[in-house]
């Protein structure tokens, strides 16, 4: 799957079938469920991934959240730099990261 198919996926009612369970697949599912407006689903995800890759997407969840603070101490978790970009420059870039 590449990002225009995995962005195509978004009409569906749910995430495609073909990401797998590993902990990049579940962080797929977190970004799919964000693009779908589901911050709680994203979230819960996210916090169950317990590496510096589910850090990753927790920053971004909370930065999209407005929770600056909270984001940044995921930054941190993750050991990478806060982002600076926009939102959608940040979800496409961890997309093409987990696909």
């Amino acid at each position: 799957m590449d990002l225009s198919e995995f962005r195509a996926s978004l009409a569906g009612s749910s995430p495609p079938s073909e990401l797998t369970a590993s902990a990049q697949g579940e962080l797929l599912k977190a970004l799919w469920l964000d693009a779908k407006g589901d911050f709680d689903g994203a979230h819960a995800i996210a916090q169950d991934v317990d590496n510096a890759e589910g850090a990753r997407v927790h920053a971004y969840l909370h930065r999209k959240e407005g929770d600056l603070s909270n984001a940044r101490y995921w930054y941190r978790q993750a050991r990478t730099e806060e982002v600076k970009g926009t939102l959608e420059a940040e979800w496409e870039s961890l997309a093409r990261r987990y696909l």
